[in-house]
């Protein structure tokens, strides 16, 4: 057993030498502390050379005689040096509150760190895209590993289940653009024009935006919570070591429902539109079912309505990449499972809504308009 910690004082060279014994640990210090504080003598020279062994309080007694009383240490072991060492290194003041930082270095600073973040989402991305499609091809390959019933589930959550909330929002939006339309129109005597806003608005931009905004809140933060839920239980490492390919049994089927579903959705959402703005003209208008009918067939041309299936499959993938993507993404907590659901809906619609500026701009110069 270990003896106590104790120490004698002797005089060398006019300065007092304190010779340590025993053990400098925790349980058999003692009131060594109170009798080093008696002492009070400056610049003393510390002994180490009976030390039979140190943990870090009893290496913090040593240090705060060299720190505090510029005592000069000797005869320790390269064990007892390296931890002195250590325990001198983290001899640091703790700071109650962060030094504070000018705002513009402060606001420069998240700028620079939300660029880095946009950055590697976007690397992050198209390397995701990367593995679905090997994903897609290793099933076209071996078509036995397709998974019929996954993507028919999602089909229900997707597109079915969709169906309520969007021809409600699509319904009340044609309506919204027919009144204030009429507003506007009203002032210039040519409130028949209302249809010509109905009709090209609906089939060629807010039928498939508002269908994609309504799929990425929808299916996009289902898609992250779902496979995030699943990483937090290990469910997804468990799949790869049972040798199930996790794009294939997971992501593959939500990207390919989305990806179908969304130009029917958006023909939907368009024709719903159309119907609401055709009831409010009638309503509030004066203006004959008939006669709106046959002005929508007059005004609003194929190419609209091409734009529109060209563009929804693009749009349906983007939002599917992006839900899965995040979901992939979790890891550490729950709390991760909400950041990365809301980073999925987020970054769904502001792809969205970019591609939808590039598909503007392209099919302007090929003269859809």
């Amino acid at each position: 057993m270990s003896s106590p910690a104790d120490f004698s004082v002797e005089e060398e060279g006019g300065r007092s030498l304190l010779r340590f014994t025993g053990s400098l640990t925790l349980a058999r210090l003692g009131d060594l502390s109170e009798r080093l504080d008696a002492i009070g003598e400056e610049r003393p020279v510390v002994d180490l050379g009976g030390v039979e062994r140190m943990d870090t309080i009893g290496a913090w007694l040593i240090h705060r005689l060299a720190r505090d009383r510029d005592a000069e240490v000797r005869g320790a072991s390269e064990e007892q040096a390296n931890l002195l060492q250590q325990v001198s290194r983290s001899d640091k003041p703790v700071k109650v509150r962060p030094d504070r930082t000018p705002p513009l270095y402060r606001v420069l600073g998240q700028v620079g760190e939300s660029t880095l973040v946009a950055f590697r989402t976007l690397i992050g991305l198209i390397g995701f895209f990367g593995a679905v499609v090997i994903a897609s091809w290793s099933v076209i390959r071996h078509p036995r590993r397709f998974r019929l019933n996954a993507v028919a589930t999602q089909f229900e959550v997707v597109g079915v289940n969709a169906l309520g909330i969007i021809g409600l929002m699509s319904f009340l939006v044609g309506i919204v653009i027919a009144q204030q339309g009429a507003v506007q129109l009203r002032q210039f005597g040519a409130e028949v024009f209302t249809i010509n806003l109905i009709g090209r608005m609906s089939v060629k931009e807010l039928g498939l935006l508002m269908t994609a905004i309504m799929v990425a809140g929808r299916s996009g933060s289902a898609f992250a919570a779902q496979i995030g839920s699943m990483k937090l239980a290990e469910e997804v490492d468990a799949m790869r070591t049972i040798g199930v390919s996790p794009m294939e049994a997971l992501v593959l089927p939500r990207v390919l429902a989305t990806v179908l579903l969304m130009p029917l959705l958006a023909f939907y959402s368009a024709i719903v539109s159309i119907i609401g703005g055709g009831l409010f003209s009638w309503l509030a208008l004066d203006i004959p079912m008939v006669t709106f009918v046959q002005r929508i067939r007059e005004v609003v041309p194929m190419t609209d309505l091409w734009s529109t299936l060209i563009k929804a499959p693009v749009f349906g993938l983007i939002v599917a990449m992006a839900g899965c993507f995040q979901g992939m993404q979790v890891e550490g907590n729950a709390e991760e499972v909400g950041l990365r659901t809301t980073a999925a809906v987020v970054q769904g619609i502001f792809l969205v809504i970019v591609l939808d500026a590039f598909f503007a701009v392209f099919f302007t110069e090929i003269g859809w308009i």
